[in-house]
């Protein structure tokens, strides 16, 4: 697909990801990108909906509502209605105009608690999501099995892209929403700043996880709205399995902080170890993921510092 003859709808086009998948986008040729802001635009309203996707050739649905385990726990409800009728709304207005493409972005949440590893995308059906994403992984499932059902119908040309945990520059550094990276950083740093003696941790460190610096994830995003129209759904990823314990040792190496690292048994872990298969992304439009992670960890802590 030729971008620069397109308009594009990006949601959640103003957010961490959204930003660098615009940036993306221009870089390939794309000129009449339009980003709906959340405060002008809700994404849950039929009529809202079927006004962004006006004479538009293809959306990139990035829009969600998401946090870390914590936020998702107290907020499982909004999570779930809120992820899940902005899909099916967009989708839906999608269709009726008769878009060109109809780009979803899920999470690595949809998948299993337990799948054998690497996590591969025809073992997405094999469980029930783990517990305490479930209800955000299960949202953004259904996207596929929409879109494959207005393929069956209506010939609706539909893809549904898997990305793994994402973190780097502009991340969300916001204690109550944030992710495990930047949560771990600005609590690493706070605890530098302020000379404290220890730092405390959810979990075990023992749980595994794959980080996927935003710029691969941008590029991976639009090299499949570009190359990729198979129902099949695709892991975004760097194929890299990490332990958080080895995360927060990093940070507080690069961070320069000198105090102990307390861990809180008593808090989940979520899942236990996650890492992808990432050869299809690869075989089906030539995407692999470049940043090292420890180069990539050290850009965005250097970021944050730069933001105090």
């Amino acid at each position: 697909m030729n971008l620069n003859n397109k308009k594009i709808l990006v949601t959640g086009g103003g957010g961490f990801l959204g930003q660098y998948v615009v940036s993306e986008l221009k870089a390939k040729g794309a000129e009449d990108i339009f980003v709906p802001r959340s405060t002008e635009y809700d994404l849950r309203s039929t009529l809202v909906c079927k006004k962004v996707v006006k004479n538009v050739d293809v959306v990139i649905h990035l829009a969600a509502q998401i946090g870390g385990i914590g936020f998702i726990g107290e907020h499982s409800g909004e999570i779930f209605y809120n992820n899940l009728v902005m899909g099916v709304e967009l989708m839906e207005a999608a269709r009726k105009e008769g878009i060109e493409k109809f780009v979803s972005i899920g999470t690595v949440c949809e998948y299993p608690k337990s799948p054998p590893l690497p996590f591969k995308e025809e073992n997405l059906w094999d469980g029930y999501p783990e517990e305490t994403t479930a209800p955000y992984g299960w949202a953004k499932k259904m996207l596929i099995v929409q879109g494959n059902a207005y393929k069956t119908q209506y010939g609706f040309n539909a893809i549904h892209l898997l990305p793994v945990n994402l973190y780097g520059p502009g991340d969300n550094f916001v204690p109550r929403t944030a992710h495990v990276i930047p949560a771990l950083i600005r609590r690493i740093i706070e605890a530098r700043n302020l000379g404290k003696p220890k730092v405390e941790v959810w979990g075990t460190g023992k749980a595994t996880r794959e980080f996927l610096y935003v710029k691969d994830a941008a590029e991976g995003i639009v090299l499949a709205t570009q190359e990729y129209d198979k129902p099949e759904p695709v892991n975004l990823g760097s194929g890299q399995e990490i332990a958080i314990k080895k995360v927060v040792e990093l940070i507080v190496e690069l961070t320069g902080y000198k105090g102990d690292i307390e861990w809180n048994k008593s808090k989940p872990d979520g899942q236990p170890r996650r890492q992808l298969d990432v050869s299809m992304a690869k075989s089906q439009f030539g995407f692999s993921a470049k940043m090292v992670f420890r180069d990539g960890l050290k850009k965005t802590i250097d970021w944050y510092e730069r933001q105090l």
